[in-house]
């Protein structure tokens, strides 16, 4: 039982304003694994104080870049030492396969920091231009306070596509991270304590979806980092744009998996077990529309069914386990009803169903649809969980109409034998990403979506530009 009774703001672990608690719930076990204050429009208030006060009063906006990212770097080496630990805590907080959350809850958090550590030695901090009338110095310098709100599925990955180039950039940041899973952000806070972080420069305050509009909507922020639900990106978006406050935004997706017929089939059912069925399902680039040709389709749907139902679903804490539960009984009753849905509306369960693999837990059995059509619910909406759906294309223009045919545009993939004609379908995929034969997010490349799946992109240098303002300085020649 991990048990906090108190927050993280302005350097030191501060007693809440209120007295409410938030009980992280293990998703396998249905009981209470830890607890944490549940915080209040007062704590926001601290928080965002003492990040105000941080930026601008404090050392580290002031400081060179290379003198963050020395502490960055610190804090990057306590992680890479200690990145098991971090993954076990997330695989119980949320239930990732323990497999997966070494590499997608712990080690890829921490090449985000480090990559960013990097960077900071190498990006275009100022450089000099020639303008009309004379030279011009063009700066970037950090945006300032910034409100980072994170989702339950990838805690520490998204919190670092944030923290670390806000960090960076010399920005100061409150965390507000999700009900279902704070425990993690604790624990990076024992860690950045270590590392020498300066007080106030990260701020951590648990707390449901009404503090977070306080944290939004706050005059004392100056920039929203927001992943979750197009729905609330939506209401964030909107409240931002009020106040002119920067914003941006990574949300939902409901990305297509070409398949062409020249496909490895075996090779292809393979990488859909990380493509389409990372964390439970519970991901947002996840490929769960699959697009085979008519040519091919009852061999795909053959080869899915059989990869799908062949997968161990089981205690995620157990490195064999490929399906672990999903995070909240509601979570497992949502993914349930489009299962329902899918089935009302005619198309056809291949593997998986309604029948829960186990009793206790909250467990969804992997389902695949057949006999599907782009204009279904479930191939239009986020489901959230380890459920494909499998639709038919004409022809390859066909695919790629299918394909875009979405109101999201986050991930996509084709698999192919040739990866040359893979790389041409997918230029005209419109996605902010497209893999070929893979799909994995790089930390040295942008991320973020067209349409409904957001505004912005993280990770690579476009990631440290969402977090600065450019300043020109121009002055007489001669």
């Amino acid at each position: 039982m991990r048990e906090h009774d108190r927050l993280f703001i302005g350097g030191e672990w501060a007693a809440p304003a209120g007295t409410a608690t938030i009980d992280v719930i293990s998703p396998h076990t249905e009981e209470v694994l830890g607890r944490v204050p549940e915080g209040t429009e007062a704590d926001i208030d601290a928080a965002v104080a003492a990040a105000r006060t941080a930026f601008d009063h404090g050392p580290w906006p002031r400081m060179s870049p290379a003198e963050r990212a020395e502490v960055l770097g610190r804090l990057s080496a306590i992680y890479a030492e200690r990145h098991a630990q971090m993954a076990e805590l997330v695989t119980a907080e949320m239930g990732s396969p323990a497999g997966f959350s070494v590499f997608g809850q712990a080690l890829i958090p921490q090449m985000v920091l480090q990559y960013y550590v990097d960077l900071a030695g190498t990006y275009a901090w100022e450089e000099e231009r020639q303008g009309m009338l004379g030279p011009v110095t063009v700066r970037r310098e950090p945006v300032g306070v910034v409100a980072a709100i994170v989702p339950w599925n990838v805690p520490q990955f998204v919190t670092l596509t944030k923290l670390a180039p806000a960090l960076v950039a010399g920005c100061t940041v409150v965390l507000k991270p999700a009900p279902e899973t704070p425990l993690d952000a604790y624990l990076l806070a024992e860690w950045m304590v270590e590392a020498g972080l300066p007080e106030g420069v990260v701020n951590i305050v648990p707390a449901g979806r009404e503090v977070g509009e306080h944290l939004v909507t706050h005059p004392g922020v100056d920039k929203v980092a927001f992943t979750g639900s197009t729905g609330a990106g939506r209401r964030i978006a909107a409240l931002c744009g009020e106040r002119l406050k920067r914003v941006s935004l990574e949300l939902g997706g409901k990305s297509a998996a070409i398949i062409l017929d020249d496909a490895d089939l075996a090779a292809t059912m393979e990488g859909f077990k990380l493509a389409s069925l990372m964390n439970n399902g519970q991901a947002c680039a996840a490929q769960t529309r699959i697009l085979a040709s008519r040519a091919r389709y009852a061999e795909v749907a053959d080869a899915l069914a059989a990869m799908v139902g062949g997968l161990k679903v089981g205690d995620p804490a157990d490195v064999t386990t490929e399906i672990g539960p999903l995070v909240a009984r509601r979570q497992q009753e949502r993914v349930e009803g489009y299962i329902r849905i899918g089935q009302e509306e005619g198309a056809k369960v291949l593997v998986g169903g309604l029948d829960r693999p186990h009793d206790r837990g909250w467990y969804v059995a992997p389902t695949v649809f057949g006999d599907a059509t782009n204009d279904m619910r479930i191939a239009r909406e986020e489901i959230f969980g380890p459920v494909l759906t499998l639709i038919p294309y004409e022809d390859e223009a066909d695919a790629i109409r299918i394909a875009n045919d979405s109101d999201y545009g986050l991930g996509g993939s084709v698999w192919t034998a040739d990866v040359d004609h893979g790389v041409d379908v997918a230029r005209q995929v419109r996605t902010g990403s497209c893999g070929v034969n893979l799909y994995v997010l790089d930390v040295n490349t942008p991320f973020g979506g067209y349409k409904d799946s957001g505004i912005g992109r993280e990770l690579g240098p476009e990631g440290l530009a969402a977090y600065l303002e450019h300043k020109s300085i121009p002055r007489p020649a001669g």
